[in-house]
């Protein structure tokens, strides 16, 4: 897929994005900053053609998405369905974990992104989540 331009708006949003990350997010981001995980340099809130990813590794080319409560549902799902698709076929590899996986097994995240970052597999496992999805409160995200 040609690289697409980012729009400035979505420049715009994502700088807004920064300043308004979730308590995940930001716990996440404690991890992957200043090349703290296998010296990988990440970027947080990043444009990447239409969308606005949580975490970047351009090296890599990894996206890392962390999810609320809303992504669980059909409208989320479907939404996060196209949107890894279009990410998969520029070219990137795709990470999605729960709010809870990071804030009750946060090792077991920062494991998985390093497991994709070594091997050159197109899929990755995510941790296994601390509750079940139906436990995961609702507003989460």
């Amino acid at each position: 897929m040609p690289h697409q331009p980012v729009p400035p708006s979505s420049r715009k949003f994502g700088r807004v994005m920064r300043q308004a990350m979730t308590p995940a997010e930001v716990r996440l981001w404690m991890k992957l900053r200043n090349r703290q995980l296998g010296d990988l340099r990440f970027r947080r809130q990043m444009p990447l053609g239409p969308f606005i990813v949580d975490f970047y590794c351009p090296e890599r080319k990894l996206v890392i998405e962390i999810d609320g409560s809303q992504h669980f549902e059909a409208p989320g799902e479907a939404a996060d369905a196209r949107r890894d698709a279009w990410l998969r076929e520029s070219g990137n590899v795709v990470l999605r974990f729960s709010n809870r996986d990071v804030t009750s097994n946060l090792a077991g995240v920062c494991e998985a992104i390093l497991a994709a970052t070594e091997g050159g597999r197109e899929e990755y496992p995510s941790p296994k989540p601390a509750l079940p999805v139906s436990a995961v409160p609702q507003g989460e995200g």
